[in-house]
């Protein structure tokens, strides 16, 4: 059996798939309707795979994906300049979701960020926190003022960070309420060095703001002249604490010492002391793979 690589070009004929090198419109132009050329344009991982349909639309699909995501995407088409996917269409089941979206052009950072110097990748850094400026400037539907952290739609945190311990899960509707979600799931799941001073070591803000939170490397794309043409995958997207973008691009990844320039460019940095002793503990808890991100 045919196993997909990424960046590779295939025909596909119902469940069949054959290389095809190089499709040209050409090619495309001679599909019977029963076919289509595909591009892998990354790896299934937690479920989620993302092609290139006839050199057309871009497809995600998979499980997890679900309307929150478009509404992220069009709240931020609504509200800012940001570059990103247009939508087509969507489909949604409890078990399965699809987005077919328009493609951004450029490539993706990860793929040159190695190759730029210092100018350059100090522009690239800049551009992405104004683009996150933008973002976080996003005005909150007034039903949502009374929430510190939950979903686009006001859905309850399901990350492994702030993810509640009682079902149905409580709302959180204060700073004071946020921390304590992390105490306390760091001390359910066996954290005790910090056991009594946590509360106090986690960051503090009076600002909830809309938040990407997996502005990474893989998730922007750059033309020929580094400019950013767009950010990808708003599948974490919500409403957190305004230091939460930040915490999330300084987080641990092998992502060379692209989290470095973003920390050197930062306009604004955070104490992340507490969140990091939090992750180290949740994150050996996890039963649930897909919200580690």
């Amino acid at each position: 059996m045919l196993k997909p690589r990424v960046g590779r070009h295939y025909r596909r004929r119902g469940k069949a798939l054959v290389p095809c090198p190089n499709p040209s419109i050409a090619d495309i132009l001679a599909l019977s309707p029963s076919e289509e050329i595909l591009t892998v344009l990354s790896k299934p991982t937690w479920g989620h795979t993302v092609l290139l349909h006839d050199l057309s639309y871009v497809s995600k699909a998979g499980s997890g994906i679900g309307p929150a995501e478009v509404e992220s995407m069009r709240l931020v088409s609504r509200h800012t300049s940001v570059p990103i996917s247009h939508v087509i269409h969507t489909t949604f089941n409890a078990y399965y979701g699809r987005i077919e979206m328009s493609i951004v052009p450029g490539v993706s950072l990860d793929t040159r960020w190695d190759m730029l110097d210092e100018r350059s990748k100090e522009s690239v850094c800049r551009q992405t926190w104004n683009l996150i400026a933008k973002v976080q400037a996003i005005p909150r539907p007034p039903e949502l003022d009374g929430f510190v952290r939950c979903g686009v739609d006001g859905s309850a945190p399901r990350d492994y960070i702030f993810k509640d311990l009682q079902d149905p899960p409580r709302a959180l509707r204060s700073d004071a309420e946020l921390r304590a979600r992390v105490h306390e799931r760091y001390v359910h799941f066996g954290g005790y060095q910090y056991e009594y001073e946590l509360s106090e070591m986690l960051p503090r803000s009076d600002r909830t703001v809309f938040t990407h939170a997996d502005i990474a490397p893989r998730n922007i794309m750059i033309d020929e002249e580094n400019k950013i043409t767009g950010i990808l995958d708003w599948e974490h997207a919500g409403w957190y604490p305004e230091y939460w973008e930040y915490a999330q691009i300084l987080r641990s990844a092998s992502w060379g010492d692209w989290s470095e320039w973003m920390d050197r460019t930062a306009p604004r940095k955070w104490d992340l002391h507490g969140i990091e002793a939090a992750r180290r503990v949740l994150l050996l808890a996890l039963d649930e793979p897909a919200y580690y991100w």
